[in-house]
């Protein structure tokens, strides 16, 4: 079985992002300029989920033939554009009032999240051609 690195390279953002949002260290939100939230409470939820999504990849990536299923390219594909599109409807509501190096932090985190996205669908369809 073919492993595709997409799945391992998402994963790793997802449980980076997550641990970070778990950690939610104000002093790096604030450097950062991302909106600060008087209780991290949801931030950590968030990290949870982000963490989940990143275990459920690394076991899709590491499954043996008939071993657990994980979280495959369509679901990861699915949650980052997501994702993707909400942050995107944030910034450009102009809802948010945060300093530009959190709009340009936050910005980065949508093209990340197209970015992979699209490298996963070619994937995807490059699989089917094979099929």
């Amino acid at each position: 079985m073919k492993r595709s690195k997409v799945l391992i390279v998402d994963a790793i953002i997802n449980l980076g992002l997550g641990v970070l949002l778990i950690l939610f260290p104000i002093k790096l939100v604030q450097f950062i300029g991302v909106p600060l939230a008087q209780r991290p409470f949801y931030a950590s939820i968030l990290g949870a989920v982000l963490v989940g999504i990143g275990v459920a990849l690394l076991l899709e990536y590491y499954r043996p033939p008939g071993g657990m299923v994980g979280l495959g390219l369509g679901g990861a594909v699915s949650i980052n554009l997501c994702a993707g599109v909400v942050l995107a409807a944030w910034l450009m509501s102009g809802k948010l009032k945060i300093p530009i190096r959190g709009q340009v932090f936050l910005w980065t985190i949508v093209v990340i999240l197209v970015v992979i996205s699209g490298i996963e669908l070619l994937v995807h369809l490059k699989r089917q051609e094979r099929s």
